[in-house]
């Protein structure tokens, strides 16, 4: 059964706001991961392997200080590689949207359901 002329109309816009909206998504898709810094991923590895040492090391020769201590040294290496990475640039320019016009994120969706409610959208 062949679609009504309308329906061909709204099919062709929904079409049109589709791939509208997913070159947006794809555009902006990698603008907020922050680049990973890998001198602190590696100083942190290099941490943790000499902490797992330390703790090899202390149950080994039964000694608890000496454990305690290369555990410590090891928790310290995870947290230095888990570091978050450095912002890219056009995440430290560019300034914050949601901040800018004062709405949460629940207020933007409940104006886009009336205006789609109304037909403006």
């Amino acid at each position: 059964m062949p679609l009504s002329e309308h329906e061909q109309r709204l099919l062709d816009e929904m079409e049109r706001n589709l791939y509208g909206n997913d070159a947006d998504v794809t555009s902006t898709a990698f603008v907020g991961m922050p680049r990973p810094n890998y001198r602190a991923i590696t100083l942190g590895v290099l941490l943790a392997l000499v902490g797992l040492g330390g703790l090899i090391a202390g149950v080994m020769t039964q000694m608890i200080f000496i454990g305690i201590a290369g555990f410590a040294v090891m928790f310290v290496g995870v947290l230095v590689a888990a570091k978050p990475g450095v912002p890219t640039a056009a995440q430290a320019a560019a300034p914050r949207r949601s901040a800018s016009r004062g709405n949460s994120f629940m207020q933007r969706m409940e104006q886009r359901w009336d205006e789609r409610d109304e037909g403006r959208l």
